[in-house]
């Protein structure tokens, strides 16, 4: 049997394992529940992609991000490695194909969102799936003292009943308490876990941490664009705000662009591919960008406010400086920002009784009338529904949030719908057909060859691959693809992104709902007290960026970095005061005015407040 090493150098080409990889892995083949807390980019995927390689079966992956679960499949294939996707947006006959390939095709991970795990189409073929581990990926989403709690995942303790599979569960952002309730979850028998933790330390000795209150932000972003060099991350919570501030650096010579979820696949695709290799410098994002991108260079990422908690600060601030250089994360703010904070605290609980209502309209929206509709998935375009109800789209977003987590729904954003072929003309007459263009014909050997099943029934197609088949641009194959439908020699159904609700049950008469207002309270509550732990950490000037980070996730034997503002600011006061003192002494006698002239010669190096600092060791008599 290879150990894990030959394993990593045959499959991923590397020579050894980064810190806390080989525990975990080792933990996991020994069968034991292993919880691992990792710092975003510390490797997770090796951690249980190298233990399900050596073992006979495949691995179960549950993961909520599926742009990071189409990377992974990808990457894998790219290596040899059979790997299959489940999510959102797939028709009942493509899941079931999927699995069938899972459970008889040599397939060694299997990616599946977490609202599949409670389907009976998925739960009529878990016998045939040989699973050798259940991963838990973003594994926090299983705790309701999480940032982003999330009930689907609470299906994984009940598939824990019948596959006895050990489980691997990996997160970069837990607190002790959200750690406890994590192998709670996830544990055969909750009131007594027997997870193994394995905690790495969350220190990133070459990151420096700089909180900055500024009226300036643009002013601010810009020095540190022309004073930090190599590509950065800007993030802001507005699409709208994401392309002005792009445009900003633009004008002002950065290479920059945006990036949200209301660009489509392909425009999203192409900035990500642009930005990894470095033609475009900056990239001015929402969060969704930046989950599994690994691009080891990044000198900088610039909060342009404050997050809604620490969690979500420290996993996207760690995105800068994984190989290891000096790097920056840097977070902007101004007094207005608290109050936008509690505005949108606010309106991420709107009142149950607008809950409730928002339930109602979306069954009525769909046409679904009392007592049906279970397992129904309707596609949802939240601003038409807003425009015709006249609703703020915000707050039926977080409404559409709540009932999620109150089991009733579940909400998909931004689904992406593939482009869909089927060839309805007979093979034995495609190549008698007279094709107005000559690269319709390897285009449509393409399709026969690449998809089986095309000539029976529709399949998704992957654009990008075909275009290269037929030596093709992607916007000319979607012509080639428009005018083979109109030749009447296939069906085609363009690619298409709609958000997703899946019904849980039947639509229920007003006032029968339960939306259980002791979870409500609780979960407020706790963002609450997120909020005020993001208030503490921008207000708390004394003490070590880091040191603060880092004892909020529970790790309490730490050191000062050296290298955030606050350590900065105290050693250049430290370096003042023995300053002040050396001039003083060799100066018997000196005068206010002396000392003043002294503070303020550059070539001295003394900071702005060096006058503070002097009437500072006046009143502790050191002078």
């Amino acid at each position: 049997m290879q150990t894990p090493e030959q394993v990593l150098k045959r499959w991923w080409g590397y020579d050894g394992f980064r810190p806390m990889q080989r525990e975990i892995i080792d933990s996991a083949l020994q069968g034991r529940d292993t919880l691992a807390i990792l710092p975003t980019g510390g490797g997770k995927s090796v951690c249980f992609q190298v233990p399900a390689m050596m073992k006979d079966g495949l691995a179960l992956v549950v993961t909520p991000l599926i742009a990071l679960m189409k990377d992974q499949v990808q990457n894998l294939e790219a290596r040899g490695i059979k790997a299959i996707a489940l999510h959102a947006g797939m028709s009942r006959h493509e899941v079931d194909l999927a699995l069938n390939n899972a459970a008889y095709g040599e397939c060694k991970f299997l990616y599946v969102s977490p609202e599949r795990l409670g389907t009976q189409l998925f739960h009529s073929y878990l016998n045939e799936l040989d699973i050798n581990y259940i991963v838990v990926d973003e594994a926090h989403c299983i705790s309701q003292w999480g940032y982003d709690f999330r009930p689907d995942y609470l299906q994984i303790g009940e598939l824990r009943k019948t596959v006895s599979a050990p489980v691997i569960a990996l997160t970069a952002t837990a607190t002790p308490k959200v750690a406890e309730d994590i192998a709670a979850r996830l544990s055969p028998d909750p009131e007594h876990p027997s997870f193994t933790l394995l905690r790495s330390g969350f220190e990133r000795p070459n990151l420096s941490y700089i909180v900055r209150e500024c009226t300036d932000k643009a002013g601010t972003l810009l020095d540190i664009c022309r004073g930090v060099d190599g590509s950065g991350i800007v993030y802001l919570r507005s699409r709208k705000r994401c392309e002005d501030v792009a445009a900003l650096l633009s004008s002002q010579g950065v290479s920059a662009s945006f990036y949200h979820a209301g660009l489509g696949p392909l425009g999203r695709s192409e900035r990500q591919e642009a930005w990894k290799k470095g033609d475009i410098r900056v990239m001015v994002c929402t969060n969704a960008f930046g989950m599994g991108i690994d691009k080891p260079d990044v000198r900088f990422v610039v909060h342009w406010e404050p997050t809604d908690s620490l969690e979500s600060y420290f996993q996207e601030a760690g995105r800068a400086g994984r190989d290891g250089k000096r790097s920056y994360a840097v977070l902007l703010w101004s007094a207005s920002d608290f109050t936008h904070l509690r505005q949108m605290l606010d309106s991420s609980f709107p009142p149950l009784e607008y809950i409730e209502d928002i339930y109602q309209k979306i069954h009525i929206h769909a046409g679904i009338i009392y007592e049906t509709g279970e397992g129904s998935t309707i596609r949802f375009d939240l601003e038409e529904f807003c425009r015709q109800n006249r609703l703020n789209a915000s707050t039926v977003r977080n409404a559409l949030r709540y009932l999620e987590q109150a089991n009733h729904l579940s909400f998909t954003e931004d689904a992406e719908f593939p482009t869909r072929v089927r060839i309805t003309a007979p093979r034995n007459t495609l190549y008698d057909t007279d094709l107005p263009h000559p690269q319709m014909i390897p285009l449509l050997e393409a399709l026969m060859r690449g998809y089986p099943g095309i000539m029976s029934y529709s399949v998704p197609v992957d654009e990008e691959e075909l275009a290269k088949a037929c030596d093709a641009t992607v916007p000319w194959l979607r012509q080639l693809l428009y005018q083979l439908s109109l030749e009447r020699i296939i069906n085609y159904i363009p690619a298409d992104r709609s958000s997703l609700v899946y019904l849980h049950h039947d639509r229920m008469v007003p006032g029968n709902l339960d939306l259980n207002p002791e979870r409500y309270a609780f979960l407020r509550g706790n963002a609450e007290a997120r909020l005020e732990a993001m208030e503490a950490y921008l207000q708390d000037g004394s003490t070590c960026r880091s040191r603060q980070l880092l004892a909020y996730f529970g790790q309490e034997e730490t050191e000062d970095c050296g290298s955030c503002d606050v350590c900065r600011a105290r050693g250049s006061e430290d370096r003042a005061r023995s300053a002040l003192q050396r001039f003083v002494a060799s100066h018997p006698g000196c005068s206010v005015a002396d000392i003043k002239g002294f503070c303020d010669n550059p070539q001295n190096g003394m900071p702005q407040n060096a006058i503070e600092i002097y009437r500072r060791l006046l009143d502790e008599g050191i002078i």
